[in-house]
């Protein structure tokens, strides 16, 4: 990660002339510790107003501010290059993101290049609940997929054709085959080809009613669940059923599931090269579920691991 890196250099240029240059009142003093650097973006659509007058990333962003180890802004749509141009990312540890409505407006370009900056560990990136059809979402479970297959030795990127969903932003049916997968073609010279349906990024069932989930935690030692019970209840929360059609996660922190038998893998962690993916799925932009303390801390401590 960046903030690492930053770090890292500031502790070792002041080591190597230490013994020349710097006085040992000055020596005597701990080196100041860097702020990770955390964007929250969040497209503001005015349905937020409904749970979070001043809208829900900045709701967020305002909580984030209490901690002194952070240094936090927010930014959106409105925002001069969307919030989102190459000085703002390269001055971002980690980036906290909330769309809904208007995922078409980041363009696949923009996601591709927040993509690199993950892949190449200069950023981290957390997609809060409906945020799974976001551009940088969608792009990061493209982006794992290929990776993916190209782990076996015996496949070629120059074999691989992809197929997107049918349709963007198209929600699958239970009885959907489950994506990504592939199909092989073999040829009599050796050769094979494989089609590769890419992920919908998204699930067969919601339900907008406000009813309460439960969350139970399953590694309850991974850093990103510290201070948090086995498990506890959200008051308030649309609900998710699945199959989630997304890559296999590297790690699964947690499940979620509602009286009426649904239940969600909500906590999803993928690696991408150098870099961290957050999938967390609690959460609406009508329902306070981000003033909830225990999704605050989640939060919190994915800021602190993922900076790493």
């Amino acid at each position: 990660m960046a903030y690492k890196r930053r770090q890292f250099l500031k502790t070792t240029s002041l080591s190597a002339i230490s013994g020349l240059l710097l006085p040992s009142a000055i020596l005597s003093n701990p080196i100041k510790k860097e702020k990770i650097r955390v964007l929250v973006w969040d497209e503001r659509s005015d349905s937020e107003k409904e749970g979070y007058p001043n809208f829900l990333g900045n709701c967020i962003a305002d909580q984030l501010k209490e901690n002194p180890d952070f240094s936090v802004s927010s930014a959106g749509l409105d925002d001069k290059h969307q919030g989102l141009s190459d000085e703002v990312l390269d001055n971002t540890d980690v980036l906290i993101w909330w769309g809904h409505t208007k995922q078409d407006q980041i363009s696949v370009k923009k996601g591709k290049e927040i993509v690199r900056r993950i892949q190449s560990g200069k950023l981290a990136f957390i997609a809060l609940h409906s945020a799974h059809w976001s551009t940088p979402f969608v792009q990061c479970m493209y982006e794992i997929t290929k990776l993916d297959l190209l782990k076996d030795s015996s496949v070629k990127e120059e074999d691989l054709s992809f197929v997107l969903p049918y349709k963007q932003f198209t929600q699958p049916k239970y009885d959907s085959r489950l994506t990504p997968y592939t199909i092989e073609r073999k040829f009599p010279d050796g050769r094979k080809k494989l089609e590769v349906f890419l992920p919908y990024c998204c699930f067969p069932a919601v339900r907008n009613d406000g009813k309460p989930s439960t969350v139970k935690v399953l590694q309850p030692s991974h850093p990103i669940m510290k201070g948090l019970p086995t498990q506890f209840n959200i008051p308030q929360t649309e609900m998710y059923d699945e199959p989630f059609h997304v890559p296999k996660p590297d790690q699964l922190l947690f499940e979620e599931s509602w009286a009426t038998g649904e239940w969600f893998r909500s906590g999803m962690l993928w690696n991408l090269g150098a870099g961290k993916i957050f999938y967390f799925r609690p959460g609406h932009e009508t329902y306070p579920v981000f003033k909830e303390s225990s999704v605050m801390q989640i939060i919190t401590n994915a800021v602190y691991w993922m900076a790493q």
